[in-house]
């Protein structure tokens, strides 16, 4: 079963990488977190900012640990204890970091890098700023289409996040989706990276392993 499992993940996520190449990112493909955790530290230099777009993903992973042990400055706007102001702060950091490194809610079999944002400072880093993006996806985030990515967001990420934030979302309940209407909704910005942004240095690594939501 293992080998079978392997074999699955293994042709979904090269198939992934060589669709992403197509679209101009640079990309590859891993079996697991530890060596995703190894290619993504081999973009830290000692006094680089790293900023990070809240994924759980790139948490499970130990990246953080990794850029402190290389002596970079951490722009984390999730640190505990950070005043509403440091925390603005530290989002308006991001877009001009050294290294972004964020997750992803799906990529396609397309090559499409697909987020669903609430604040937007994520797509904001992933679309222009940052001197080097990088975005680490489990191969649970490698979907056929648009179609099947936004319905991941919908019946997965979505309230899955929900649930951790702690927002009081009908999806919450429900365990999907309701196209809520209130002030604490969190799926306000919806990004479709079809192509690598233009003279964006970004490069996409997909785990064979299921991480984050």
């Amino acid at each position: 079963m293992d080998a079978i499992r392997t074999w699955r993940n293994d042709t979904l996520g090269e198939a992934a990488v060589k669709a992403l190449k197509k679209n101009g990112f640079d990309a590859a493909y891993v079996r697991t977190g530890a060596e995703a955790a190894d290619l993504v530290a081999g973009y830290f230099k000692k006094g680089a900012t790293v900023g990070f777009g809240g994924s759980m993903t790139v948490k499970a992973i130990g990246v953080q640990d990794r850029a402190k042990a290389a002596g970079c400055e951490l722009l984390d706007h999730n640190a505990p204890g950070l005043a509403p102001e440091a925390k603005g702060t530290i989002l308006r950091r991001q877009l001009t970091s050294d290294v972004f490194v964020s997750g992803s809610n799906a990529v396609t079999l397309d090559g499409e890098i697909v987020n669903v944002d609430g604040t937007g400072n994520r797509v904001a880093a992933l679309s222009f700023g940052p001197a080097k993006t990088v975005v680490v996806v489990g191969i649970n985030k490698v979907v056929r289409d648009l179609d099947e990515a936004f319905a991941r967001v919908e019946s997965c990420a979505a309230p899955m996040n929900n649930k951790r934030l702690d927002r009081p979302n009908p999806c919450v309940k429900s365990g999907t989706c309701m196209d809520c209407d209130g002030d604490t909704r969190i799926c306000r910005i919806y990004q479709i990276l079809r192509k690598r942004p233009g003279g964006t240095d970004f490069t996409v690594i997909v785990v064979g392993e299921d991480l984050g939501f």
